[in-house]
């Protein structure tokens, strides 16, 4: 892939806007021109540093954050690091995607709203997990009380219902500066994935018109975002210590 000087500064608004979310939803943490990082151990699929730029300080980064942890990890915006001599692993690799604004989207199947409520956050939750909601995503996010980062940006919560009123289908989304983010999306088992896609993109569109849609897939989830309108960027890696 070539990076041009438009790719490179999308990669660069597309990891920031990862960044503000990890901030949002961990409730702690901190910003440097090179990275965000919490120095206590981030909620349950959250890394404890996502990285800024292509030349962030490997030393800095990792004193910032408590390596200590047995889930410590690191999200490498960029696939630029080599973390392995601190003791770290790749867990996974992903492609940072956009999708221009004003791109053609497909209509969706099921009825789409905004969550409004913490007791509707709960039952997003429950649904997106599979399981009992833990409160990993606070009701906080809904009224923009994220912490004290000072980079919370706009944040919504899209649920797609059946006809009994069931949650079948979501996603959530962050807007940073003239980027907006996509992440968590999620479809319950019988619904088709695109479903997902389409209800969440066109929530967007409807609060935030006129602005690019950026977030990270890989495998299967990644061919669905390609689908429905987004381009591969760039490579990340989240490296995961092993203790």
């Amino acid at each position: 892939m070539i990076i041009t000087p438009n790719t490179e500064e999308l990669l660069l608004a597309a990891a920031y806007n990862n960044a503000a979310w990890c901030a949002a939803v961990s409730r702690d943490g901190s910003f440097t021109s090179e990275v965000w990082s919490s120095p206590r151990p981030t909620p349950l699929y959250y890394p404890d540093a996502v990285t800024l730029t292509r030349d962030t300080d490997t030393a800095a980064l990792l004193a910032g954050i408590d390596t200590g942890s047995p889930r410590a990890s690191v999200k490498d915006s960029f696939a630029a690091l080599d973390l392995a001599p601190a003791g770290f692993e790749v867990l996974f690799g992903a492609q940072w995607i956009h999708r221009p604004a004003g791109a053609p989207g497909a209509a969706p199947a099921l009825q789409w709203s905004r969550v409004t409520g913490s007791a509707e956050l709960e039952a997003w939750e429950t649904a997106w997990d599979g399981e009992e909601s833990t409160g990993l995503f606070h009701p906080g996010l809904l009224s923009g009380d994220t912490g004290d980062s000072g980079h919370d940006g706009d944040i919504a919560f899209f649920a797609g219902r059946d006809a009994e009123g069931r949650i079948r289908a979501g996603a959530a989304a962050n807007r940073t500066g003239q980027v907006v983010g996509i992440s968590n999306v999620f479809s319950a088992e019988g619904t088709p994935d695109d479903e997902a896609w389409a209800g969440a993109l066109t929530g967007i569109a409807g609060i935030w018109p006129g602005l690019a849609v950026v977030g990270y897939e890989s495998g299967d989830d990644l061919d669905t975002a390609l689908r429905h309108g987004f381009t591969a960027i760039g490579p990340l890696r989240v490296w995961v210590h092993t203790g």
